[in-house]
């Protein structure tokens, strides 16, 4: 049994990937700003500890001599709403890099046997991403460094920062560049979700024979890897000799409307898609169209080399369960019954909300 700890564990991509570790056999500890939203703490680690990896002593508590492997997925990050406006660049940029120099001092001070660090396809330079129809995201591409967000920045810095780790101190690391990575139990509303999620809810919550959102013109093009392929993927380059970098992500790319129509497929409905960007964008919203690159899709002939893993499933198929989930959770929440307690006129009286209405329930 290896002694395993997931940073970032609370997240989407942490969750599953510590799910799956425990699954396998191994003592799983996650440590993250905040619990998992969807897992219950028994269903995908052994150890949760709530804690802050910007703050050293929490990252000298978490990692413990003797662990085998540190899998580091902790990041301030979001979708495009978070990443792409510029109000959070600092915040991005200060928290994540503040985590990796934690993470990589104890990792060496601990004597950890094995470091995967996640890093990300924003880091690749915003020149090469300009034609929609062929964007360059091979590895060795990445240099003259030019990426189109802080967000990208911070994550070629932390590449450069483990890496130099390994030289130095004989840190035994892999890193892997995600691409765009979606399934069940992530965000789905709030300004945080991926595209596939936000296209998944917006077809959910639209009526048959209304329209849903897609920002800019919806020809930016981006492939989707669904989460189970991007774990499996991430435990055979940690089983490699291969430290990477190395992408993780899907070859087939779509152009945001394709990706729209899927989800309104999936659903089975009568919806028109517009696009919004330009100043009628800026009139509604207030502040610029965030759309990153123009063209961004995973190119898997390293990995290939290096490993041997193939993609198993078309986006088709990840998106229609994750289309499901998402169904299930917009369900759940207008269904849900809510409480609230006022005290008017010196008596209680309790309001129950269910299903948008309200009655009104005097307390005895």
């Amino acid at each position: 049994m290896k002694k395993i700890v997931v940073l970032g564990g609370g997240g989407f991509i942490g969750g599953h990937l510590a799910k799956r570790l425990k699954e396998e056999g191994n003592h799983v500890r996650v440590c993250d700003i905040k619990k998992h939203e969807y897992f219950f703490q028994d269903e995908f680690c052994h150890e949760f500890i709530l804690g802050d990896l910007t703050d050293p002593k929490v990252v000298e508590l978490v990692i413990e001599e003797g662990v085998d492997e540190v899998y580091q997925l902790a990041a301030d990050m979001g979708g495009a709403l978070y990443i792409f406006t510029g109000e959070h660049d600092a915040d991005v940029m200060y928290n994540s890099a503040t985590i990796n120099l934690n993470v990589a001092r104890e990792a060496v001070k601990k004597k950890v046997g094995k470091l995967f660090y996640s890093s990300s396809a924003c880091m690749y330079p915003e020149h090469n991403q300009l034609d929609p129809e062929n964007p360059n995201c091979e590895e060795s591409s990445a240099y003259p460094a030019n990426p189109d967000s802080e967000y990208g920045w911070e994550k070629l810095f932390s590449e450069r920062l483990y890496l130099a780790f390994s030289r130095n101190y004989k840190l035994n690391v892999r890193i892997a560049r995600f691409h765009n990575i979606f399934g069940p139990q992530g965000t789905w509303n709030g300004g945080r979700e991926k595209s596939p999620a936000a296209m998944c809810r917006k077809a959910v919550e639209t009526e048959n024979g209304g329209e849903i959102e897609v920002w800019g013109n919806g020809l930016q093009t981006r492939s989707f890897l669904y989460v189970d392929e991007c774990v499996e993927a991430v435990l055979k380059l940690m089983e490699s000799d291969f430290e990477g970098p190395v992408n993780i992500g899907s070859e087939e790319m779509v152009t945001i409307n394709q990706l729209a129509k899927m989800a309104i497929e999936i659903a089975e409905k009568d919806i028109t898609i517009k696009n919004i960007e330009g100043e009628e964008f800026v009139q509604k919203y207030g502040f610029k169209c965030p759309l990153g690159v123009k063209g961004r899709n995973s190119d898997n002939k390293l990995y290939r080399e290096k490993i041997g893993w193939e993609v198993s499933q078309p986006l088709s198929v990840g998106l229609r369960k994750t289309y499901q989930w998402i169904k299930s959770q917009v369900d759940k929440k207008q269904n849900e019954t809510v409480w609230i307690y006022e005290s008017p006129d010196g008596g209680d009286t309790v309001y129950k909300r269910e299903l948008g209405n309200t009655d009104r329930h005097k307390v005895k």
